[in-house]
């Protein structure tokens, strides 16, 4: 992978490890997760800590994605995030993207091998990672821990044509924020006005 800027240490959450399956084990094995694309791509790995990094927290912890957003299964693992906190999730061998905003979820059809393959392939396409691009460009940097707050959220239609202001925020403030945006949306038609009130 391009642009590791934090690679997990020890394996100390055997437990969650134990869980998963073998092939996402076998990546763990070898760098306990990693934040690559200069913050474009967070695949957790089994730590008790720091949180922001530990599977455990999202998967089976008071925070669990599966808890807030409708289309999750418990046992769908939430392995890894793309630079504005997008998730990506193992159901099964297939990988699917859940959309924090809506909660849409879709299959990206491919397992995750082949999702590493597609991210270092066409990592601009594969990971979403045009916020992150012009957030570098105006001379940001997202720091290990960190996620990019969008404000207005992509969701919105908007008549500004200036693309969303990008912030680092981070990791919990950012997907706890996004799941609360999700809880008042989720009911709405599509076309239904809202106001926003900024951060």
């Amino acid at each position: 992978m391009k642009g590791i800027i934090y690679t997990g240490g020890e394996l100390t959450d055997l437990v969650t490890l134990a869980r998963l399956p073998t092939y996402l084990q076998a990546f763990l094995r070898a760098q306990n997760g990693v934040v690559a694309y200069f913050g474009g791509l967070h695949i957790r790995g089994c730590v008790a800590a720091p949180g922001w990094h530990a599977l455990a927290q999202v998967w089976q912890g008071e925070r669990a994605l599966w808890r807030t957003y409708a289309e999750l299964r418990k046992s769908d693992i939430p392995f890894g995030q793309d630079c504005v906190g997008n998730q990506f999730l193992l159901r099964g061998d297939a990988v699917l993207l859940l959309d924090t905003e809506t909660g849409e979820l879709a299959d990206l059809d491919v397992d995750f091998k082949h999702f590493l393959f597609g991210a270092e392939k066409f990592p601009m396409d594969a990971l979403g990672l045009e916020p992150l691009r012009s957030f570098q460009q105006a001379g940001g940097v997202l720091q290990p821990g960190q996620l990019l707050s969008l404000y207005p959220p992509l969701c919105i239609a908007s008549n500004a044509i200036t693309p969303p202001v990008a912030k680092p925020v981070p990791v919990v403030s950012r997907l706890t924020w996004l799941a609360d945006f999700y809880r008042q949306i989720k009911d709405l038609p599509d076309g239904q006005a809202v106001k926003l009130v900024p951060l």
